[in-house]
């Protein structure tokens, strides 16, 4: 009671304070370290490093930047890089629009809301499968259609559900106002509703941006033109080329044209780590800047009430 009533902790609560820090000092050594044995393995010549195993766990052996030379040397790496980087841009801005404008819709009162909100969540459950998915892309005109990276994630009920139950909390006076001001509901929408959800759309922008950057089968699917090929689907023929070389080397043979340059300067493992940190440090420099939205916006728009 004393110790409490002074604000000094007791020996046992220093000691439970202590356990405390160091389990969750495991527990972050235990995250973070895989992600940093790949940055550093990244960063160490290839052949001394599969050389050197032990001494590449703590720092990098033989310090050099030729995995990623070697990487983006690669012919249309630099164009797919772009591709990407459009799609995720372009199909971020316009999942968080078409989303969040469906999802204030149907919080309106219409004819078939309750319908169409329920067909839209039933999509969650039920699949038509690969071979109709494939069809219904190639009728839309979407086959070799740089818009097949945007138009089929516009609306994704998921989402949906996350900004309808943010947006019935806002307080209903507000739109009400700006009715009587002639305001429609577009208008409502972009003026009000939308910028008082910056929390659940800077989550939902997280979300699309990682999916977007991270897909590529459907540019494998449906996308033949060398021109619209994103960076994953080129760092994942990469991987397999690696593969290649990892099964040539334990036949005992060497690879042939390009695949022998590749074998000099690096190995299966350095590419397999270098690409690991070139699809990963784009999404990791995004989330500092929406961090202070993150956890505000999916607890605010997951609960009701």
């Amino acid at each position: 009671m004393a110790a409490t009533v002074y604000g000094k902790k007791s020996i046992g609560e220093n000691t439970f304070d202590v356990l405390i820090y160091i389990i969750l000092g495991l527990l972050f050594l235990m995250c973070m370290y895989p992600f940093y044995y790949i940055f550093i393995y990244s960063l160490s010549d290839a052949h001394t490093a599969s050389r050197n195993n032990l001494a590449v766990m703590l720092y990098p052996v033989g310090l050099t930047l030729n995995n990623y030379k070697e990487v983006f040397a690669m012919e249309g790496m630099a164009s797919a890089a772009l591709v990407s980087l459009l799609r995720t841009a372009i199909g971020t801005v316009g999942t968080v629009v078409c989303s969040g404008f469906f999802a204030y819709l149907v919080t309106k009162p219409m004819y078939f809301r309750k319908t169409i909100y329920r067909m839209t969540i039933a999509t969650m459950y039920f699949s038509s499968g690969l071979v109709p998915w494939y069809l219904t892309m190639r009728k839309y005109g979407l086959y070799n259609n740089f818009f097949v990276y945007v138009v089929p994630s516009l609306i994704s009920a998921y989402f949906i559900i996350l900004i309808k139950t943010f947006i019935e909390q806002l307080p209903a006076s507000l739109e009400e106002s700006a009715m009587l001001d002639g305001a429609g509901y577009i208008t409502i929408f972009a003026r009000i509703v939308f910028p008082l959800s910056k929390p659940i759309l800077a989550t939902i922008a997280v979300f699309a941006a990682v999916g977007q950057w991270n897909s590529w089968f459907d540019n494998y699917i449906l996308v033949q033109n060398d021109e619209l090929t994103t960076l994953q689907l080129k760092l994942y023929d990469l991987m397999r080329t690696a593969m290649s070389i990892a099964e040539k080397a334990n036949m005992g043979t060497s690879a042939g044209g390009a695949l022998s340059h590749l074998e000099e300067a690096v190995t299966p493992m350095s590419i397999r780590m270098t690409v690991t940190m070139v699809v990963t440090l784009p999404i990791l420099l995004v989330y500092p800047f929406m961090q202070r939205y993150f956890v505000k916006g999916i607890m605010m728009g997951a609960i009701k009430g």
